[in-house]
């Protein structure tokens, strides 16, 4: 019942950016006048920057002798910064890793049966053993939230990284 109240409460509105009707947040529904898109958000993030700076507290924020000292303070700490190269960032401490290709798919008739499941099977021990070890926790519910955890993680780090070493890509770029 409570779900449906608030469903009635919400009143589509027209975006200030991309004067698209939308349905705002219900958290939020009195403050939003920006969709979620990333180009609203960026508008909204403007907007919001602008208003502050022609506000009596934004004004001379970042004007006048006491801004001056602290940004001559800063460089006199910091000199040279921005003549560092940005490449030396893309050194990395590790480099990546990749899956070796399949090679001897011929042989597969002179192994046994199991012998795939006996990788699998030493292998699952000692990754349960390090989940448990980092999480401080051995229940099973534990261990498969702190896996999904893991596994997108690692997700979003080969999403990050993802380019093809037989185009030539570099994975530094």
């Amino acid at each position: 019942m409570n779900v449906i109240r608030r469903k009635q409460r919400l009143r589509r509105r027209i975006c200030r950016h991309c004067k698209e009707l939308y349905l705002p947040d219900y958290r939020n529904r009195y403050h939003q006048r920006y969709r979620s898109k990333p180009s609203c958000r960026l508008a909204s993030k403007k907007a919001s920057q602008r208003k502050w700076l022609n506000s009596d507290k934004g004004a001379g924020y970042f004007k006048g002798l006491r801004n001056v000292e602290h940004v001559q303070q800063w460089r006199k700490a910091h000199t040279g910064y921005w003549k560092r190269n940005r490449s030396a960032k893309k050194d990395a401490l590790q480099e990546d890793c990749f899956s070796q290709p399949e090679s001897n798919q011929g042989d597969t008739d002179k192994l046994k049966k199991d012998a795939l499941q006996d990788v699998c099977s030493s292998q699952l021990p000692l990754l349960l053993g390090v989940i448990a070890v980092l999480t401080g926790n051995t229940l099973q519910d534990d261990i498969a939230e702190a896996s999904g955890r893991f596994i997108d993680s690692g997700n979003d780090i080969l999403r990050e990284h993802s380019y093809s070493p037989a185009k030539g890509g570099n994975p530094y770029d």
